[in-house]
């Protein structure tokens, strides 16, 4: 079965430009600078930051965790 071409703009406009999750992304952006400043760039470079309780809203450096990209996407799932 061919494989349908994404319509990056179309869901871009449908979905990630949508205020809740602009507010979600500013979320996550946030932890990911507030690990940096705890732990340094490097140690963050290449990984993704987790939220243990999964909640974006949560910055608490008690939720927050630098794991593998390979790890804490896999647990999305």
């Amino acid at each position: 079965m061919p494989h349908k071409a994404r319509n990056y703009k179309e869901e871009y406009e449908r979905y990630h430009s949508q205020p809740k999750q602009k507010k979600r992304r500013a979320q996550r952006n946030a932890a990911r600078r507030l690990m940096i400043k705890k732990n340094g760039k490097a140690a963050v470079a290449g990984k993704d930051i987790d939220h243990k309780d999964r909640n974006t809203a949560n910055n608490a450096l008690s939720n927050l965790r630098i794991q593998s990209k390979k790890k804490n996407r896999g647990r999305n799932k």
